[in-house]
């Protein structure tokens, strides 16, 4: 079996976690080198700032080169990828709060109507990347009022510069009908998933059409957002504390080697590593890699 370690990466690291003082938050602090991300979305928002290197983020309109003092912001479901910048890496820390919990923020400090969100992906602002910084050492100090008050404090700061109303939801055309069907049908089958010209068949529609309906709707061809939805439900099982292999075969694929692989390109840590945090978080204090 494939071990969740990467014995050649000893100068990279990472933590990827929940702090239970701030529900509706998942934290990461790493350092990478070689590691890259690859096509993903999120379902909460994604809000980033490098400590030393540079991050490169691809995103739809293109790339975005973070650096000390930068702080990238990135909407739910929004497709993007991540690599090294430069050959040495990058430090960050990164936090993920849930859609409902940025929703109770930009309701109590904006004035924006429906979906709040962010207007740009990066912004020079080196006292709220700072902010981002120390919600992680509050986290990690275990201080709940600290890391809670920051975190709000951070996001409200973001959403009074940089924030707008999300898009409203248009009414589904044809295609996007299609498509939306073809997302319904692979989560339903996601163990054991139709060919591109089975699904086109069944939608009675062909596979180059239902290829450019789904990117079109959803940002990535079907097969990458099914490994995107696949990692997606494994986090779920591993965080009911469903063994990785158990949840590898459970979401579709192959063995546990085959979800290492996909799950530390999306997530950043091997499932292994993931399922242990989650565990730890709650019973053990946790001693920093770096």
């Amino acid at each position: 079996m494939e071990s969740d370690a990467a014995p050649d990466r000893k100068d990279e690291w990472a933590r990827h976690w929940q702090y239970p003082g701030v529900p509706g938050l998942d934290l990461l602090q790493a350092r990478y080198v070689r590691h890259s991300f690859t096509r993903h979305t999120h379902q909460g928002f994604v809000l980033g700032a490098v400590r030393r290197g540079i991050e490169d983020v691809l995103m739809p309109d293109g790339t975005v080169s973070a650096r000390p003092g930068t702080v990238v912001m990135i909407n739910p479901e929004v497709p993007h990828s991540a690599k090294a910048g430069v050959p040495e890496g990058w430090v960050y820390s990164t936090l993920y709060p849930s859609s409902e919990l940025v929703a109770t923020i930009a309701e109590e400090v904006t004035t924006l109507r429906g979906t709040a969100g962010f207007a740009e992906t990066i912004v020079e602002d080196p006292d709220t990347a700072r902010l981002v910084h120390e919600v992680h050492c509050a986290a990690e100090q275990g201080n709940a009022l600290a890391a809670d008050s920051v975190l709000r404090i951070a996001v409200a700061r973001l959403l009074r510069r940089h924030g707008r109303a999300l898009p409203a939801r248009a009414p589904l055309a044809s295609g996007a009908r299609t498509a939306e069907l073809a997302r319904q049908l692979l989560e339903e089958r996601m163990a054991e998933p139709p060919s591109l010209e089975e699904l086109a068949q069944e939608l009675g529609t062909s596979p180059f059409a239902l290829l450019r309906a789904f990117k079109s709707a959803y940002g990535l061809p079907p097969h990458t957002w099914l490994t995107d939805a696949r990692v997606r439900r494994a986090r779920r099982l591993l965080d009911a504390g469903t063994a990785p292999a158990e949840a590898a075969v459970a979401v579709g694929f192959t063995d546990q080697p085959h979800l290492n692989r996909h799950f530390t390109r999306i997530v950043g840590v091997p499932p292994g590593a993931y399922r242990r945090e989650r565990a730890r978080t709650y019973k053990t204090p946790h001693r920093r890699l770096a």
